[in-house]
Formats: C-alpha cells, sequence, structure tokens
C-alpha cells in the first residue's frame, strides 16, 4: 500500500494538543483499517477519540438548528490546529449500555421490534398492531407488573421497629434518623403522636403511616407533600437503578426487598392477549427467551411470503450476532447486565447492516472479554466494516487485531507526559522491525512456568447451577494463581462470581464503574489525600480541611470543580474553566501554602509515578508504591476517575485491596487495557500477591496468563447452552500436552508448541 502522506485521501491531523498529545500531527488512510497502539496513558484515546471522533461529531452537532442543539451534549472544540479530511464518524465503545431494566438485546438491536412486527402480522390469533406485543407500551405490557416481569415485595420489619416510637426511632430506613427531614415530614405531620409505639397504631393510622399518597401539608412554615413510609422509599429506592445507590443504601435494599417473578405474567412482561398469539407454539416471550442461535433457528423454519423481507432483516440480525459470539444471550436479556465488551458488540450489530459507506468507525479495543476463538470472528467484522468502504480506526492492544491492519499509528515512547509523541506509522511488518515498545513486544510470548505452585487447601463448588451451568462441581485450589477460562458464555463468571464471590474471605476486583462523582479522583478514592493533606497542614500550621476542594479549601465560584457550567438556554451549555481559581479548584490563599516548593494543585496534577519521586516516605508513599505496582504511574492523583477505563479501574481497586493479608482475590479480565509491554508486569504482581500468602483467582483470557498459571479449570465446550461444564481442570503443562478445547488448540498455537 502506497504511504498515506502521498494521497488527499487521508485524514490530515495538524498539531493535536488534547491531553498529553504533544502537537501531534499525522496522515491517516481513509476506507483502510489503521491500529492505533501503545502503553495505557500514551495519548491513544486522545488522538482517536479526544480529536478525531469528537471534531467529526461536533461538526455534525453544528449543522441542526439552534433549538435541536440544545438537547445534546456539549461538544467542545478539541485542542488541535487543524483536521483535514473528516467523514462522519460512529464511537462503538464500551461504556455499558443504560442500565434500565426496559432496556433488553432485542430493544437495542431492533430484532425485537421486527419481531413484534411479525407477530402482529402472522401470530394466531391475531391481537392487534405491534404496539400489542411491546412491554414498554400499555396495549401490550402486563398490567400488574408493568412490563417489568417482576414485582418488588418489601420486608416491612427491615423498615421499622414496632417496639418504639417515632422520637425512639422507629424508623430503621437509612436517611429517616430521628430528626432527619424524612423523619420530620412524617413525625411532624400532624397524623401521628411521636411518643406512640408503632405496635399501638389503630389500623387507620398504620395505613397513613405506610401507604397514604403524595398529600400537601404545613409543616411550620414550610408547604410540602406527606407521602406515607412504603411509597416514599419505593419512590428514593426503588425507582433507581440499584447500581447509583451508595453502597449502605444498596445493602438496605439488598436486606429489606425481594425481587420476584410476576404472579400473573410469570416474568414475560406482557399481558394475556399478547401471549395467547403463537407462531408454530411459540408465542413472543418464548421466542425473546430463546438462546439467539436457537431463535435464528426457529425463523428459518417460517415460510410466509407476507413477512419475508422483514424474516429477512430479522434473520441477518440474529445471523449477526451468533457470528460476533453473542448466540448464547437471549433478546430478553436487560442490557445492563452485559459486560462492556458484550455490550459494544451489541451496539456493533446495528452498523453492520447500515447502507451508509464512507464512514468513519472507532472502536475502542472491540477484543475486551473475548477468548481467542472469538477474536477471529470480531477480526472478520472489522474487515467487513472496511470492505464497504470504511474508514476503520482500533484502539487496541492485542496482537491477533494489531496484525490484521492495513496501517498502524504507534504512541509514546511512555505514559502520561512521557508519552503524546508517533513513534511509528507504518504497515505490521514495519512496525515488527521499528524498535519502538509495541515493534519489540508484538511476537513476545509468555513461557510456561517450569514448576507449579503447590495448593495450600482448596474451596469446593458442588453442583452450581446459576444461569447455563450443569450442575458444575469443582475444586478450587488456594493459595496459588488459578487461571479460569473459556469461550464468552461459557460459564465462567457465573461458576466464580456466583459460587465464590460472597464467601467472606474473598476480594472482587473487577472494573465496574467506581461510584462517586466528577468530583473524585485516584487521591481521594485511594486514601492518598489524606496523608497529603495532613503533611500541608504540618508544614503549614493550618487545618488540613483547607487542602481538600471538597471542604473549606474549595474555590467559592466553582465550589471546587475547577469548571463552571453555563446554560446558554437555547443553545447547548458550556462547560468553561472557572476564571477565579483557573481550574485549579482552590482558593488563592490556599494555593499559597507550599510543601517543598509545591502548592495543593501542583500536587494534585502530579502523576503518581512523579508524586513517588515528591513522597519519599510515610503513608504517602506506601500508597502511592502500590499504585505504581499495579501499573498506574502515569495517571495523574487530581483525574477525576469518571475519565478512567474499565481496566484502569480494576487496577486502582486492586491497588487499595493490596494491603490486606491473606485473602481470596478474584480478578475479572485484569489485562483489559494493557500494553504487551504491561502484561508482564500485571504477572509479576499477581505472582506477588500469591507469594505474599494470597489466592487469587482470575477470570481470563489472554494466553500469557494462562501460561503463567499454577492451575487451569477451563469451561465449554462452547456458549450458552453449549457451555456450562468444566471440560479441563490441571496445570497448563497438562492442557497444552493434552487438551482438546478450544482454549488448549488456541494456548498450543500461542506458545508454538
Amino acid at each position: 500500500m502506497s504511504n498515506p502522506a502521498d494521497s488527499h485521501d487521508v485524514i490530515q491531523v495538524r498539531g493535536a494538543r488534547a491531553n498529553n498529545l504533544a502537537d501531534v500531527s499525522v496522515d491517516i488512510p481513509k476506507r483502510r483499517l489503521t491500529v492505533f497502539t501503545g502503553i495505557s496513558g500514551s495519548g491513544k484515546s486522545s488522538l482517536v477519540f479526544g480529536t478525531i471522533a469528537a471534531e467529526s461529531q461536533r461538526l455534525i452537532n453544528e449543522t441542526y438548528t439552534a433549538f435541536i442543539q440544545s438537547f445534546m451534549p456539549n461538544v467542545g472544540r478539541p485542542d488541535v490546529d487543524a483536521l483535514h479530511n473528516l467523514s462522519a464518524a460512529i464511537v462503538v465503545d464500551q461504556e455499558r449500555m443504560g442500565a434500565n431494566s426496559r432496556s433488553t438485546v432485542g430493544t437495542a438491536t431492533d430484532a425485537h421490534t421486527l419481531l413484534r412486527i411479525m407477530f402482529s402480522r402472522i401470530g394466531v390469533p391475531h391481537v392487534g398492531t405491534s404496539g400489542a406485543f411491546s412491554f414498554n407500551l400499555p396495549e401490550g405490557a402486563c398490567p400488574e407488573c408493568e412490563g417489568l416481569g417482576k414485582v418488588s415485595t418489601i420486608d416491612l420489619d427491615q423498615l421499622v421497629d414496632r417496639e418504639l416510637s417515632l422520637n425512639e426511632g422507629a424508623i430503621t430506613v437509612p436517611q429517616f434518623d430521628v430528626g432527619t427531614w424524612y423523619w420530620r415530614t412524617i413525625a411532624d405531620s400532624g397524623y401521628f403522636d411521636k411518643d406512640t409505639k408503632l405496635k399501638d397504631y389503630t389500623e387507620e393510622q398504620w395505613e397513613k403511616f405506610l401507604n397514604l399518597p403524595a398529600t400537601k401539608i404545613k409543616l411550620a412554615e414550610y408547604n410540602l407533600t406527606y407521602e406515607g413510609l412504603l411509597v416514599k422509599v419505593r419512590r428514593i429506592y426503588l425507582s433507581k437503578d440499584k447500581d447509583a445507590l451508595q453502597p449502605h443504601m444498596r445493602a438496605f435494599v439488598d436486606r429489606a426487598v425481594t425481587f420476584a417473578s410476576c404472579p400473573s405474567c410469570h416474568g414475560a412482561r406482557l399481558n394475556e392477549a399478547a401471549l395467547s398469539s403463537k407462531i408454530h407454539g411459540k408465542n413472543i416471550a418464548e421466542c425473546s427467551a430463546m438462546q439467539i442461535s436457537d431463535l435464528a433457528e426457529f425463523c428459518r423454519s417460517i415460510d410466509d411470503p407476507s413477512v419475508t423481507p422483514l424474516l429477512t432483516s430479522l434473520r441477518e440480525t440474529l445471523d449477526s450476532l451468533v457470528g460476533i459470539g453473542l448466540g448464547y444471550l437471549s433478546l430478553d436479556r436487560e442490557s445492563g447486565t452485559l459486560s462492556g465488551g458484550e455490550a459494544q458488540r451489541v451496539k456493533m450489530i446495528r452498523h453492520l447492516g447500515s447502507a451508509l459507506t464512507d464512514v468513519t468507525y472507532v472502536f475502542d479495543e472491540p477484543t475486551v472479554g473475548m477468548h481467542p476463538h472469538d477474536i477471529e470472528r470480531m477480526n472478520k467484522l472489522l474487515l467487513r466494516l472496511r470492505d464497504k468502504g470504511n474508514t476503520v480506526l482500533v484502539v487496541e492492544h492485542k496482537p491477533e487485531t494489531i496484525q490484521i491492519a492495513d496501517y498502524v499509528v504507534d504512541l509514546g515512547p511512555g505514559a502520561g507526559s512521557d508519552g503524546g509523541h508517533i513513534c511509528f506509522t507504518g504497515d505490521v511488518p514495519g512496525l515488527r522491525k521499528s524498535d519502538t515498545l509495541t515493534g519489540r513486544h508484538l511476537d513476545h510470548r509468555a513461557t510456561l512456568r517450569e514448576t507449579v505452585r503447590e495448593a495450600t487447601g482448596q474451596v469446593s463448588i458442588k453442583d452450581a447451577d446459576l444461569h447455563n451451568l450443569k450442575n458444575v462441581s469443582v475444586d478450587v485450589p488456594l493459595g496459588v494463581l488459578t487461571v479460569v477460562t473459556g469461550v464468552a458464555g461459557s460459564g465462567k463468571s457465573s461458576l466464580i462470581h456466583g459460587s465464590l464471590a460472597k464467601r467472606r474471605d474473598v476480594i472482587v476486583v473487577d472494573q465496574s464503574a467506581i461510584r462517586g462523582s466528577r468530583r473524585s479522583n485516584p487521591a481521594t478514592y485511594s486514601g492518598l489525600l489524606d496523608p497529603i493533606r495532613s503533611a500541608f497542614a504540618k508544614a503549614n500550621g493550618v487545618k488540613p480541611a483547607l487542602f481538600s476542594a471538597n471542604s473549606e479549601g474549595a474555590c467559592p465560584k466553582c465550589k471546587g470543580i475547577g469548571l463552571v457550567y453555563t446554560d446558554l438556554a437555547m443553545m447547548a451549555g458550556v462547560a468553561s474553566i472557572c476564571e477565579e481559581c483557573e481550574g485549579r479548584r482552590f482558593t488563592a490563599k490556599v494555593l499559597t501554602y507550599e510543601l517543598n516548593g509545591k502548592n495543593i494543585a501542583d500536587v494534585l496534577a502530579m502523576s503518581v509515578a512523579e508524586a513517588r519521586e515528591f513522597f519519599t516516605k510515610g503513608p504517602a508513599r506506601t500508597i502511592l508504591n502500590r499504585l505504581g505496582d499495579v501499573g498506574l504511574g502515569y495517571v495523574r492523583l487530581g483525574q477525576p476517575l469518571n475519565t478512567l477505563s474499565g481496566g484502569e479501574r480494576q487496577r486502582l481497586k486492586l491497588a487499595i485491596h493490596m494491603a490486606e493479608k491473606s485473602a481470596t482475590y478474584i480478578l475479572d479480565e485484569p489485562t483489559t487495557g494493557l500494553h504487551l509491554a504491561d502484561v508482564d508486569q500485571l504477572l509479576a504482581l499477581l505472582d506477588r500477591l500469591v507469594d505474599s500468602g494470597n489466592s487469587v483467582i482470575v477470570i481470563e483470557h489472554h494466553q500469557a496468563v494462562m501460561a503463567h498459571a499454577d492451575w487451569i479449570i477451563d469451561l465449554g465446550p462452547g456458549a450458552g447452552h453449549d457451555g456450562g461444564e468444566i471440560v479441563f481442570t490441571g496445570t497448563p503443562h497438562e492442557l497444552v500436552g493434552s487438551g482438546d478445547s478450544l482454549t488448549a488448540q488456541h494456548l498450543r498455537t500461542y506458545l508454538g508448541a
């Protein structure tokens, strides 16, 4: 292929400076597959997402009227001198799909819409239009559960102590302590004697106390709304996504609320009329509950000319889901339960059948959560998108995907302030010959351990049957590194999280979002800010609270956020750097206090690696060492948590838990987001955890981690109902020597065995 710089048919980036990009200029060929490589923090995402995709989407948004723009998220212009030859960019990322229980795989891919139209046309008996088969519309939803498929039952004894009065703290719900505002709206409503024990309430008082709907009352000088306790608890706790609640509130919901299948529709979500209509003996709920690979076969058995075009579209969607390795899902699977990798692949399905061409598709590690067997399928789909005449930009670490690239852009050489430069552009053979970190590691392979560690005990799992598990019994060794593997959907997470995660001595370190606002950062989350504040306070003879942007030291104009959000009414809202503190979050007075020549804003702007040089001893250095050990040396102390990737979040959690001794760690795909060179560092860290007396169980697809294990538990042989069985347990040597599973085949290939 000719050098793209020789052609006008390239995306030209000139002077990109987003985040750590060092005035980067590069030409990226259009209608080709370009893979962006480099270690975590090298600037890949800043170039691809923060510059190219961001500017494309901003320019598209500007074509809409001001009224429509007011409903769109504001996208600021990226810090770049010039961008030429952009095409419309579609970002297919790993953001979890909304945890709304009304959103399913079927609704997210439009497969359920096609299914509804088909049932409205050829279902027997005929019960109405496609809306009559929607659990999100009144005409189709089960009236008892309103289309949710489940009903909640609240255990009253978890809400109140009937032996006490209101003044004695009878309400035991979080946020309802005596004297709080919620407590006052009930206790001072005038309906109850605050000193009467709840057990002595009349039937009428009890009904009012629990179930009175919203009613206007006057409380002192305020007009407010009274709600019965059950009504209020349902509104403030059960109408929200449980994961969005604070941990203690989530624990309360887990304790007090039981969710059960709706007794009317038995979880089908639909009313009797919709469930009575069938095709080949199946109603729409039964079709939605089928494994997608089975539903695809079912649709092939339907032969009715009146729905032929519709069936063609539905079959293509279902076949694409199977082809992308998601045939083990069902259309009624709630979107919020999908992993980041699964969510990304579901989003991808929408674009495979698109008639659009000359679009720029941007992917963020599309192989996340994929077994090597599935990576081959993903590569074919990326090439299919390219061959339709699209530009495909992929941020990726896996060598299997780097190797199919037409063009590679390698960033580095390091991370954070040591990154942000173009180290190499060209084809894959050129990358191999280059002396870049990626080039040197492209063919690097971990080797099998010469001797495996001996287990110090075991935990037995008996007859596990969660999801697709087929009464699985297996012994998980303790005191060693155990890797649990198998294709996506084979039952790995169901086995480990379903059977071991709730044990008292188990620490689960996953990639889920860290609850916290844009105010939270690695320094606050890890506890590092406490010793830093103490050091500043001691050095300057003032209070530690001054050195918190969430407390007394916060800039009054931006309230310690560093940004001011302005509502422009008809136009899109704008976030601008606070003029008073210039984005530094603290008052001018606080910024005059220094520690070894640096103020608190300077310290929070440091990377972990820089801070390790600055804090040479004490508790701050101990925490910084742990953050460095897990590969987060490039992350800034004050970087908002919502800007961290799933892999970075997992490593941050791991760093915090490393202080605990003699535990069993469960890690879920810890290689996510790791460059080939960083995988060796992760393996050394896992060894350190085991050698210091811990047990480590890793759910992982990366062959380097499998090769490094002491013990392997392999599930399969396939996904969904074709999986759910133990196909191998033993050492990596034994797996490579005699295993016949998909994992064994790919590990042999990886090792060149």
